[in-house]
């Protein structure tokens, strides 16, 4: 487990670019925090990232719940299971096929005994001012 500190926005897209260049499919990116913590912003620019393209649009999932981007690391599925009440929603999202590819997972605790083995878990949290603090479990092999 290790805790960095991400002063601003830029920072979180900085550990965003690096993510995305350790990537692979079968991953999977559960990100942890509370309504605003930046959970989107940084799906958002591992997205940019993973797509070589910094103007890529990005909608948050709220209401889609997935949204897939072709990208140079193969599919990429961006998930938001606020709205979902447990696992059985999570399967009606067609979850295991999912799976095979990279999904980014906000709200992973919906997937009960769905989350994947190996994944990387980030906990954001708010901390003063712009900066947050993000708590980096899993992936000790590429990190």
């Amino acid at each position: 487990m290790t805790d960095l500190t991400f002063p601003d926005l830029a920072a979180t897209e900085a550990f965003a670019h690096r993510l995305a260049a350790l990537a692979h499919p079968g991953d999977a990116i559960l990100l942890h925090g509370p309504l605003g913590a930046g959970k989107s912003a940084l799906a958002r620019a591992f997205l940019r990232a993973a797509s070589d393209d910094p103007a890529l649009e990005v909608p948050s999932p709220s209401y889609t719940l997935v949204q897939t981007y072709q990208t140079r690391l193969g599919p990429v599925h961006h998930l938001d299971l606020w709205r979902l009440a447990g696992e059985e929603g999570v399967l009606e999202l067609g979850w295991d096929d999912l799976v095979q590819d990279i999904v980014l997972v906000e709200w992973p605790e919906r997937l009960g005994r769905l989350r994947p083995g190996g994944a990387l878990d980030i906990s954001i949290r708010i901390d003063e001012g712009d900066a947050r603090i993000a708590t980096i479990t899993g992936w000790e092999d590429r990190l």
